[in-house]
Order: C-alpha cells, then sequence, then structure tokens
C-alpha cells in the first residue's frame, strides 16, 4: 500500500488529503496544527464543493515522528513556512521518499538537474538558509504545478472552489516509475495529474501571471478583473510580464501566447483576489520570495535587466513590511 503524508493540510493540501483518502486505496495521513487539527480528529477532514461533500476521516497528528517514513510527502504549506520547516520532514523520509513540492513560484531545486552552466545553482529567494536543499535533498523533489482554488471555511472544513489539475514532473523531465505511480493516484483521486516532459516551462507560465498580478493586487487591493480592465495598471503588468518572458526565455522557455492574451485570461477569472492579497489581508507572510525575488535572482544569474519588476517588488516589500506579513 502506497504511503502519503500532506505536510501541510490547509486548503489545498487539505484538498488533496481528503480525496486520495476517500478516493484511492493508499495510506493517507497529514501535518496540521491549532483549531484545524484538532476539528480534523474530532470530525474529520469535510471537504465541500459544487459537486460532492464528503468526509475523510484520516489520520492527522502534528508530529510528523508518529507516521514514519513514507512514499510520498506532499509539501503543501506556503513557500515561506516550507522554507522555515524543511528538517521538520525527517521521520517522513527515508532513502526513497519522494517529496513533492506543491507551491506556487520558482521551487528551490529549479537547477537541480537542468543541465548548462546554472546547473546545480541554489537560490537564496526561494531556500535562504539552503534548509530545503540540505535537509531534503533535491533528488527527492517532483514538482507540481497547482491550478486548483480551495479556502479553509471553518476549522476542519475546505471549500473546493474550482480547478482540479496538478500538473507532475521530474527535474529531469523523465518519466520515472516514482512520478508514474504519483500520477496514477491523483487521477484515482478524481484530478487531472499529467506527467510533464517539461515542467520549468509549467513553472514560468503559472509565475508569468503570479509575478505580476500578485505583487500589483498587494499595491492597489484590486480584484483580477479590475487589475486587467485599468489601461494603467494594465500597462505595469504588460511589462512586467515583459520583462518576466525575456529572463525565462534565457533559460529555454517559450511561451505559447502574447502577453495581452495572458493579461485577458487573468481578468476573464473575475472579482478574485490573489493569493498574495489574501494573505496580506488575513495578516500571513506573503510569497514575494519565490514569486517577484526569484525572477530578480535568475535575472541577474542571465544578466537581463528587470526594472518594473524591481520597482514593483520594492514597493511591495515595503507594504509587507508596514503590514508586518513579510
Amino acid at each position: 500500500m502506497t504511503k502519503v503524508c500532506v505536510f501541510g493540510a490547509g486548503a489545498i493540501g487539505g484538498l488533496i488529503a481528503a480525496k486520495l483518502h476517500t478516493e484511492t486505496d493508499a495510506e493517507v495521513s497529514c501535518i496540521a496544527r491549532g483549531p484545524h487539527l484538532e476539528a480534523m480528529r474530532k470530525d474529520g477532514l469535510r471537504l465541500q464543493s459544487t459537486e460532492t461533500e464528503l468526509t475523510a476521516h484520516l489520520r492527522c497528528t502534528d508530529d510528523p515522528a508518529e507516521l514514519g517514513p513514507q512514499d510520498f510527502v506532499v509539501n503543501a504549506l506556503k513557500a515561506p513556512a516550507a522554507a522555515q520547516t524543511a528538517s521538520s520532514l525527517a521521520p517522513l523520509l527515508d532513502p526513497e521518499t519522494a517529496v513533492v513540492t506543491a507551491q506556487n513560484g520558482i521551487p528551490w531545486w529549479y537547477f537541480h538537474a537542468h543541465g548548462g552552466p546554472l546547473d546545480g545553482r541554489q537560490l537564496k529567494s526561494t531556500d535562504p538558509t539552503g534548509q530545503q536543499w540540505q535537509e531534503i535533498g533535491p533528488q527527492r523533489a517532483i514538482g507540481c504545478v497547482l491550478y486548483p482554488a480551495a479556502e479553509i471555511v471553518t476549522p476542519g472544513t475546505i471549500k473546493h472552489v474550482y480547478g482540479n489539475r496538478l500538473t507532475l514532473g521530474e527535474p529531469s523531465d523523465e518519466k520515472t516509475e516514482r512520478i508514474s505511480t504519483l500520477s496514477a493516484l491523483l487521477t484515482q483521486a478524481g484530478f487531472k495529474a499529467p506527467v510533464s516532459k517539461r515542467i520549468r516551462q509549467e513553472i514560468w507560465l503559472k509565475l508569468w501571471g503570479n509575478a505580476s498580478f500578485n505583487p500589483v493586487s498587494v499595491l492597489t487591493h484590486g480584484t483580477l478583473a479590475q487589475l486587467a480592465a485599468d489601461p494603467a495598471v494594465r500597462a505595469v503588468l504588460a511589462a512586467m510580464m515583459e520583462e518576466a518572458r525575456a529572463v525565462a526565455e534565457k533559460l529555454g522557455i517559450r511561451f505559447p501566447m502574447t502577453v495581452e492574451r495572458r493579461i485577458e485570461q487573468g481578468g476573464q477569472v473575475g472579482d478574485h483576489k490573489t493569493s498574495m492579497l489574501q494573505d496580506l489581508e488575513r495578516g500571513r507572510t506573503i510569497e514575494i520570495g519565490v514569486m517577484v525575488d526569484a525572477v530578480q535572482e535568475i535575472a541577474a544569474l542571465v544578466d537581463v535587466a528587470t526594472p518594473t519588476i524591481d520597482m514593483v517588488g520594492g514597493l511591495t516589500r515595503l507594504r509587507a513590511e508596514t503590514a508586518g506579513v513579510l
């Protein structure tokens, strides 16, 4: 039986854990804390959506040592927390354990098995102390680009808003036995879980929007629809996207659409607040490191100027500092 631990059973982690537990024969557990953990222990993990409502009575704890080594650890913590708690995963790992990085932005293992002059490069913006690289090890990493939206409505209860795609990929872009096993499990659980042969391309496609819409939303408090509809704001978004594209193209990434089309896609989501704005409003640490700082750090490595990203990033960082969420 495949053992899967979801480390950080918040909105997205809880969604994954609940569906794996109820739809597959995997042995699923999760790491959580506080009132959310207590509610799950008492009444189970409740998942609500427009299609279904279910309760998963799975093993939940705040102590990884209670669970022992796993086949897969899905690290669903927000990127800043994931960087700070990497050593906590140790009891869940044996030599064959794979760790799925289910976060937004540039992952800490990005240049592992990358090839070329930057192969093996570690990024301060995504792994400030090197803890993830050292404590987890890049050879364990499986990439995961998240598309679902979910939220914790009350402790122990998660509402699945939309989306069910979890694109997977090995840093080497190989289709290994372990990633095939994971893809099959997630598919059985009801997700679209394709294995990408170019996971970094998928990472940049999502980051393209996140690195622009997210910080600008922190400064303006505008929804996606509002940002895309305002001509002045739209010009800023376009400039940031052009700069990010120039950085990515230096790494061999190609974008299948124009900047204007990508902005239109963002606006079509409607009156939705970005994850970074939601975190700001809730007093949570924002993910500026992996969404903005990482683009700047890589830009310096490939000698590409990013003046608009630098300006917006600096303003966003100060906004986060004054709000106490950095």
